[in-house]
């Protein structure tokens, strides 16, 4: 598992979806049971996914284990 700060964002593309613009630049979408809002300041713990394709194209996923506000 590793950690990552950032501000919560919400894409409306194909169907919406939460992502995390985190402090290093990268963009990742989102997996799991989250109960964030856009704009949101959070540190996530979780793990990237490596390989993998998913239809909204947006960055690497981060399969969230936990979510505190940063």
């Amino acid at each position: 598992m590793a950690k990552f700060t950032g501000t919560i964002r919400f894409s409306d593309l194909e169907g919406g979806f939460f992502q995390l613009e985190a402090d290093d630049g990268t963009t990742y979408r989102l997996e799991g049971d989250l109960s964030v809002k856009a704009g949101d300041r959070v540190r996530i713990d979780g793990t990237v996914a490596s390989g993998g394709f998913g239809i909204h194209m947006s960055g690497p996923a981060l399969t969230v284990r936990s979510v505190e506000p940063a």
